[in-house]
């Protein structure tokens, strides 16, 4: 597999994230009731970094081999 193959995936598989997090946000533009709400920003708040960190892999892996390209040091030795 080459690194652009895997930077289809990582975007791919943001894709479904990205759409129910969207659905999550709306849902609690509507919400009334407190419990649900502390629901709803909880569930935001475990899948917003999952999103941030494919995001980044697939530009990492994107575009690897560029030249002059930095890459993020989070994931560099």
């Amino acid at each position: 597999m080459h690194l652009w193959e895997l930077s289809e995936s990582y975007e791919a598989a943001a894709r479904p994230l990205r759409a129910r997090l969207a659905e999550l946000r709306k849902l609690l533009a509507q919400e009334k009731d407190p419990e649900a709400i502390w629901h709803l920003k909880r569930r935001i708040a475990e899948l917003t970094p999952m999103l941030t960190e494919m995001n980044e892999l697939a530009e990492l892996t994107r575009r690897y081999y560029e030249p002059g390209y930095h890459r993020n040091e989070k994931y560099t030795l």
